[in-house]
C-alpha cells in the first residue's frame, strides 16, 4: 500500500475515528485503526465491538492495500507533522507502515490485517434522513441519565422509538428518568430499540456540524451517518422498563420556580454535598432552603422564594442527578412535582416535553 494524503485532512479523519478505538481491552488489534486504500479514497475504520467508526479522505493512491496501525500512536504522529502531504507506505509482508512528511519520518509496527473485525456491511443499507438538531438535542438531554453499570446491560442504552411525526428517548439508571419526546417532519423509520447511550453521544458529537443524519438497521446494528462519518453500533438485548408505570400520575405539589436561579443555588451548595451527601430541599410557606453538610468538610445553606404552601417537606437529592436534571430543561420556567420525602420528584419545563423524574435519598435525622 501507498497513498499520498493532506496531512490536515488525514488528521481530522483520524480524530473522529480514533474514538473508536478500544482503551479497554487485551486484544491488541482493537487498539488499532484499520487503514484502506482504493480507488482515490483512503478508508480508515476503528471499533471496540460495541460500535465502530468508519470515514474516508480523497487521496492519491499509487498501489491499494491495507494495514491496522495502533490507533493512539497513529493520532499523536499525524497531528505532530508538518503542514504538507503525507505520504503512508506499507509494503506485503512486512509489519511496519512507513510515514513521510517533507524532512519527517515514521516507522510504526503494525497490527496484522487480517485480524481486524469484519464490519457490518452498509453498502446496502436503506437509510432515512432525520433533522440533526431534533436528535442532538434529545440525545443531550437523555443520555446523560443511563448507566454506566454494565452488570444491567439495558440500563446502559437509550430507548429510542419512533412514532408518526415524533421521537421519544428515554434512559433511566434506576435513580432518575429522562423522557424526551422530539417533534420530526417527515417520513420516519420503523425503529424501536435500545442503544448504547455511548454510540449515542458519540452520534451527537460526530453530527455537530451536520444538518440531517443519516439512519438505517443492518441486522442486529443501527447504523448513522453524519458529514463523513458513519458510526455502527449494536442493539442492546432485553427488556426496557416500563417507563410509563414509573411516572406518578398525581401530586400533593406543583412548584412554578426559576429554573436558572434554583439552578444556580444547587451548583453553589453542592460544593458541599462531598462523600455522597444529600443535598436536602425544605419547602416551607413561601420559600425554598437548599443545604448540604459533609463531616469534616463543612455546610452551605441558600435560599430563595417559592410558591409553596402547606406543611413543611423536606426531601433530598443526590446532587449530581439533581443538577443534571436542571440543566436539561430548556427555559426559565421548571415546574418541580413532589409527593412526599419518599417519593420520586418530577421536573418539567414550559413544554413539557422532556420529564426528569428523580429518586430522593432518605435522609437522616
Amino acid at each position: 500500500m501507498k497513498v499520498s494524503v493532506s496531512k490536515s485532512a488525514l488528521a481530522e479523519h483520524l480524530a473522529l475515528v480514533s474514538r473508536g478505538v478500544s482503551s479497554r481491552t487485551a486484544v491488541l488489534v482493537l487498539g488499532g485503526i484499520q487503514l484502506r486504500a482504493t480507488g482515490e479514497t483512503l478508508s480508515l475504520a476503528a471499533t471496540d465491538m460495541e460500535l465502530s467508526l468508519r470515514s474516508s479522505v480523497g487521496a492519491n493512491v499509487q498501489n491499494e492495500g491495507e494495514v491496522v496501525v495502533p490507533g493512539r500512536l497513529l493520532n499523536d504522529v499525524v497531528r505532530s507533522l508538518p503542514d504538507a502531504d503525507v505520504v503512508l507506505e506499507h509494503l506485503s509482508g512486512e509489519a511496519v507502515l512507513s510515514i513521510t512528511s517533507g524532512s519527517a519520518s515514521y516507522r510504526i509496527h503494525t497490527y496484522a490485517a487480517e485480524d481486524f473485525p469484519r464490519l457490518p456491511d452498509i453498502d446496502t443499507v436503506g437509510f432515512h434522513d432525520l433533522e440533526a438538531d431534533a436528535l442532538i438535542e434529545t440525545v443531550n438531554r437523555v443520555g446523560r441519565s443511563a448507566s454506566r453499570d454494565e452488570s444491567r446491560p439495558v440500563l446502559t442504552g437509550v430507548l429510542v422509538r419512533f412514532e408518526p411525526g415524533k421521537l421519544v428517548m428515554a434512559a433511566t439508571d434506576s435513580y432518575r428518568l429522562a423522557v424526551k419526546e422530539t417533534p420530526l417532519t417527515g417520513a420516519v423509520p420503523e425503529l424501536e430499540a435500545i442503544i448504547p447511550a455511548r454510540a449515542l453521544q458519540e452520534l451527537a458529537r460526530m453530527a455537530g456540524d451536520s444538518s440531517t443524519v443519516q439512519l438505517g438497521v443492518h441486522e442486529n446494528h443501527v447504523v448513522f451517518g453524519a458529514g463523513s462519518g458513519w458510526l455502527t453500533t449494536r442493539r442492546i438485548d432485553g427488556q426496557f422498563p416500563n417507563y410509563r408505570q414509573l411516572l406518578p400520575e398525581q401530586f400533593e405539589h406543583e412548584l412554578a420556580l426559576p429554573r436558572e436561579e434554583v439552578l444556580g443555588v444547587v451548583r453553589r451548595v453542592s460544593v458541599m454535598a462531598q462523600r455522597n451527601s444529600p443535598l436536602r430541599l425544605r419547602f416551607a410557606e413561601g420559600e425554598l432552603t437548599i443545604s448540604a453538610q459533609t463531616q469534616d468538610v463543612g455546610e452551605a445553606r441558600e435560599s430563595l422564594p417559592a410558591p409553596y404552601t402547606g406543611e413543611p417537606l423536606e426531601i433530598g437529592f443526590n446532587a449530581d442527578f439533581l443538577r443534571d436534571g436542571l440543566e436539561s430543561i430548556e427555559g426559565d420556567a421548571l415546574r418541580f412535582k413532589l409527593i412526599s420525602p419518599l417519593r420520586p420528584a418530577v421536573l418539567q419545563g414550559p413544554a413539557q416535553d422532556y420529564t426528569y423524574l428523580i429518586m430522593p435519598i432518605r435522609l437522616a435525622g
